[in-house]
């Protein structure tokens, strides 16, 4: 039997029972009136949470198929796009540009820092670039990037922004319209705290400006906004989608975003940073040092830098195997050198939380630190 585990991880999430029960309800067609209503109110919903009154496409697939689709459909081979690179998910998106045969032009930080729009700017003004893209929350550092001035950077040039927000959509401020993100991603198993499968795409009238512009054929079908644009101007009426969707999954999605949405934006946020700055609190408290420096760090996922007295592989095995706490380890250069907790999904309830200090706790004392039970609540 497959053990149950709580997840701690960057995503996916623990998922609630009432979006679990949803997806568990017999499958429905992807067309026709009662779909409609269900995939209308979905978009609705969506487009409160992305703040646009722009279009906006729910696609079946992960996060980086509408990146995918995003770079593919606003750019035409041999463009130069100005990629920002400051993590592993950054490198990423260069390597998705560089399929379509684009010319990246890197804009880079290091590790653990974000990138700065005045950067930018200078890249900008030597560079003849199509489009601007850039991850919001790099979960591989948890920096969180800059975004609205980023965007304020690329449309002083007259350029459009692609902003990945898979892992930030939902979870920190993010209006698309009112920062002019022209293209934004996100996924449902990050902040929209439900079950992967699901990837959304918003578009400004400035992005389809250069969509309806560009020679791009040999950049796919599927993956193509124009795609989705003739299918919802042609079948919108019956048949929203140029194929078929994953109703179960949509469904789910509806109901994690009504109570997204009930208990309102602004509070959402306030209540990951909470919880952050409970985990950073309570894990300094009993001797870690955190990667990134308060003022960049996301309220969604902490990267905590490993201790000398034990490997952080130990650590995070001894959380699977006894306690059944999944915790995300480091990714390429930053392997073995930090940990990575997420803080969303049950993750950010009170029984979850105190749950991982404890059992840190524990494995502090278990390497004979004396560490006091309880050290690390202070912040709860």
């Amino acid at each position: 039997m497959t053990r149950h585990y709580k997840l701690f991880i960057p995503g996916p999430v623990s998922v609630d029972e009432d979006v679990l029960d949803a997806m568990s309800q017999p499958v429905m067609r992807h067309y026709g009136d009662e779909w409609l209503e269900i995939h209308n109110e979905t978009l609705d919903l969506a487009k409160r949470v992305f703040q646009t009154q722009g279009d906006l496409f729910i696609v079946p697939g992960p996060g980086s198929a509408a990146m995918d689709m995003g770079l593919g459909s606003l750019l035409a081979t041999g463009d130069k796009v100005v990629v920002g690179i400051n993590g592993f998910f950054g490198e990423r998106l260069a390597a998705i540009a560089q399929s379509y045969g684009l010319e990246v032009v890197p804009f880079t930080a290091e590790l653990g820092r974000p990138l700065a729009p005045d950067a930018l700017r200078e890249i900008l003004r030597e560079k003849d670039a199509r489009a601007v893209v850039v991850v919001h929350h790099e979960t591989a550092t948890t920096v969180m990037n800059p975004v609205k001035p980023l965007a304020e950077a690329a449309h002083e040039a007259g350029l459009p922004i692609l902003v990945d927000a898979i892992s930030s959509m939902g979870g920190v401020e993010l209006p698309v319209d009112a920062w002019g993100v022209d293209i934004c991603v996100t996924a449902t198993n990050k902040c929209l705290e439900c079950p992967p499968g699901l990837a959304l795409i918003s578009i400004s009238p400035r992005a389809w400006e250069q969509v309806d512009q560009v020679e791009n054929r040999h950049h796919g079908w599927y993956l193509n906004l124009k795609t989705w644009r003739q299918y919802r101007a042609n079948w919108g009426a019956w048949h929203p989608s140029p194929v078929t969707l994953p109703t179960n999954n949509i469904v789910g999605l509806r109901v994690s975003l009504r109570k997204i949405v009930a208990e309102g934006l602004e509070a959402r946020f306030a209540r990951f940073v909470r919880i952050s700055r409970a985990v950073r609190k309570g894990l300094g408290n009993v001797g870690f040092e955190m990667f990134v420096p308060d003022e960049f760090a996301s309220p969604l996922t902490t990267a905590v830098k490993a201790r000398p007295e034990f490997p952080v592989s130990e650590m995070l095995r001894w959380l699977a195997e006894e306690r059944g706490i999944l915790v995300g380890g480091g990714l390429e250069q930053l392997a073995g050198k930090i940990f990575r907790v997420g803080h969303l999904g049950k993750a950010s309830t009170r029984e979850y939380l105190m749950d991982f200090l404890f059992s840190v706790e524990e494995f502090l004392r278990l390497k004979g630190m004396g560490v006091p039970v309880g050290a690390s609540f202070v912040g709860l």
